[in-house]
């Protein structure tokens, strides 16, 4: 074979390599990010006792929705489908007073009054809240999507990058005067100053999005994820594992650093499926095709 037939052919099957890559990342459905999905190291030793130890998994592709679900996107599901939460069911739900610096439950507070009926109505480009992981299963069965795994939120935080920084988008919180998150700034709970804008949530996207296109991914509202509560293989914390507990991920306005740096890429937490709260919320993902064969490589559990 002459040396430019060889590179010709080369060439053609590079090409064609690269509409396979395309095909693949193209469909990704209205409002979602492909995941490729791969090796991918989870955890840390450097944070919290529950963040460790760090183990290797193997990631299947996935989409993932570029922002929390929002107030009106949720209120489409509800009037499709009728649908009453589980805070309006029971009549009140979980809210944080700023002002003296305890939670109580707020009757009458819902998706749609977050704060309680005698407070200002939650927008509509704000990330939906006083949603329980129940009533986010409800909102994925008529999406036709799911809740995220807690790996995949984690390896999507990371910009698919085991070699993580300290936050989604970078090291700092404040980067070039400007914060990059919507948190709590003073010292929770007994002060706060409202720093970066927002005493409770904010539009979705607001700050920006990191590498890989996702907003939100530290701050603004925690986030539930599939998987049910414990510790990590290895950990030798003496832990009872619930399956009523499940994973939030992400922190919220309501974190400082100095007592919940929950809004760290591999921070993890946890609430009962049935409990909602005025910072909460959730995001969407679906499965993805699997890659096909030559085609950088293939991923497995």
């Amino acid at each position: 074979m002459s040396v430019r037939l060889y590179t010709v052919l080369i060439s053609i099957t590079l090409t064609l390599l690269a509409g396979c890559k395309s095909d693949e990342t193209s469909d990704a459905p209205e409002g979602m990010i492909f995941f490729r999905g791969g090796e991918f190291r989870v955890g840390t030793e450097e944070g919290e006792a529950n963040e460790g130890p760090p183990f290797t998994v193997q990631v299947k592709p996935f989409y993932l929705s570029k922002h929390p679900v929002t107030v009106a996107e949720f209120r489409a599901f509800i009037e499709a489908t009728g649908y009453k939460t589980e805070a309006e069911r029971f009549g009140n739900s979980g809210v944080f007073n700023v002002e003296i610096g305890e939670w109580y439950l707020a009757k009458g507070a819902t998706w749609e009054f977050p704060r309680g009926p005698d407070q200002p109505k939650a927008e509509d480009n704000h990330p939906v809240t006083q949603v329980s992981w129940n009533d986010a299963q409800a909102y994925c069965q008529w999406a036709g999507k799911r809740l995220p795994a807690e790996i995949e939120w984690e390896y999507a935080a990371s910009n698919s990058n085991s070699e993580k920084k300290l936050y989604s988008w970078g090291e700092r919180l404040v980067e070039d005067g400007e914060y990059k998150a919507n948190v709590w700034q003073g010292h929770f709970p007994d002060s706060v100053n409202v720093e970066d804008g927002f005493l409770y949530t904010s539009p979705v996207g607001h700050f920006g999005a990191n590498e890989a296109g996702l907003t939100d991914m530290g701050g603004n509202v925690w986030e539930w994820c599939e998987d049910t509560y414990r510790y990590y293989e290895g950990n030798k914390t003496i832990y009872d594992e619930d399956p009523n507990q499940k994973v939030i991920r992400g922190g919220s306005f309501l974190c400082d650093e100095k007592v919940c740096h929950g809004y760290r890429v591999t921070a993890r937490s946890f609430n009962s499926r049935e409990s909602a709260t005025m910072h909460m919320g959730f995001r969407i993902a679906q499965d993805a095709p699997q890659l096909r064969a030559g085609n950088e490589q293939e991923q497995t559990n």
